[in-house]
């Protein structure tokens, strides 16, 4: 199989996934128990025909899937609507369009709500993303070339220590010690700096930052670190490596030119995956630290039980879930072209 054939095999695996992942997004949240008009809505003085307007405002008037869904058993034969005019095909076109639905709560379309989440939500994870894979892939490296000894196992136990602590636990933490030394504790930027020069909102925006961020590569780097450590040891046992130390190389050589294209693959998968997840991940992170983020806005959909909303946001975490692994699979079949062979 050549590459683009297994590239074209990949992108419709992937896509057909995504298929599979829109249809079950849109019944999980029409299998829950309760009428969405009154569970969207805190309001018990509403009254049947203000219920009423509220679910065909929605679209929850119209059948789910079928126009027979409705009707009594004596009215099976008289269905006259058309078929397209159902909850999920107006579901599925509205997708194709870019429309997700409208918020029970903010009234807003979900679309326009997630996407300002989304670019809070990227900016904090991708910032923790690289700073927990180089120190992660550096400090993995180092323990490597130590292997079997005290500054081996320090790393060992500190990666284990940072990888198995939780998050909304290190989180609380550091917001204490922040909140000793004068960092902001909460939110992304401080009231009234909109007014400020660009450069000094931005340094604002980094100060608000740099807990959640800690926090976030504390976590990721101590699984990078292990992962690291663990592939990079099976390499320099190969005997292509044995046979390189023979013709006279150095480490440093050993290692860039031998061992650590080969050591990268499980991490590479470990990553991709990671980036997929965490958008999800992050709702611990946003939420000790008033991260105005797509956690956030799932948490606040959650109590305020904002179905559209969260429908939104588990369609998006699902497809970048998909487009990770997709991501994680091309690079792999880069990186080790026997990938590709065995395909």
């Amino acid at each position: 199989m050549n590459r683009q054939q297994y590239l074209i095999r990949k992108i419709g695996w992937a896509l057909l996934t995504i298929f599979f992942v829109l249809i079950l997004n849109f019944f999980l949240f029409r299998v829950l128990p309760g009428d969405p008009a009154r569970s969207g809505i805190h309001d018990p003085r509403l009254k049947k025909d203000a219920i009423e307007e509220i679910r065909v405002r929605y679209g929850l008037d119209k059948p789910v899937i079928n126009c027979f869904e409705n009707l009594n058993p004596i009215e099976f034969g008289s269905c006259t609507i058309n078929p397209l005019d159902t909850q999920f095909f107006i579901y599925v076109i509205n997708l194709f369009k870019g429309e997700m639905g409208i918020s029970y709560h903010t009234n807003r379309p979900v679309a326009e709500v997630l996407v300002e989440r989304i670019w809070n939500t990227v900016l904090l994870i991708g910032a923790g993303q690289i700073l927990s894979i180089f120190f992660g892939v550096i400090f993995g490296i180092f323990a490597a070339w130590k292997a079997r000894t005290a500054i081996d196992y320090a790393a060992l136990i500190s990666s284990l220590v940072a990888w198995s602590l939780p998050t909304f636990w290190l989180g609380i933490i550091l917001l204490f010690w922040g909140s000793n030394h004068g960092l902001p504790i909460g939110g992304k930027a401080t009231p009234g700096m909109s007014s400020m020069p660009l450069t000094v909102q931005w340094l604002d925006i980094l100060k608000h930052m740099l807990l959640p961020t800690l926090t976030y590569t504390i976590v990721f780097m101590g699984e990078y670190m292990l992962i690291m450590r663990s592939s990079l040891l099976d390499v320099l046992s190969e005997d292509y490596i044995l046979t390189a130390k023979a013709k006279g190389l150095n480490t440093f050589q050993i290692l860039k030119d031998h061992a650590l294209k080969n050591a990268m693959l499980p991490l590479v998968t470990v990553i991709a995956i990671n980036l997929g997840f965490t958008v999800a991940g992050a709702l611990q992170i946003e939420t000790v630290f008033s991260w105005p983020g797509l956690g956030g806005a799932i948490f606040e959909a959650v109590n305020r039980r904002d179905f559209p909303v969260l429908q939104g946001a588990f369609l998006l975490i699902a497809v970048s879930v998909i487009i990770a692994n997709l991501i994680a699979d091309l690079t792999y079949s880069y990186l080790d072209p026997r990938v590709q062979s065995e395909s």
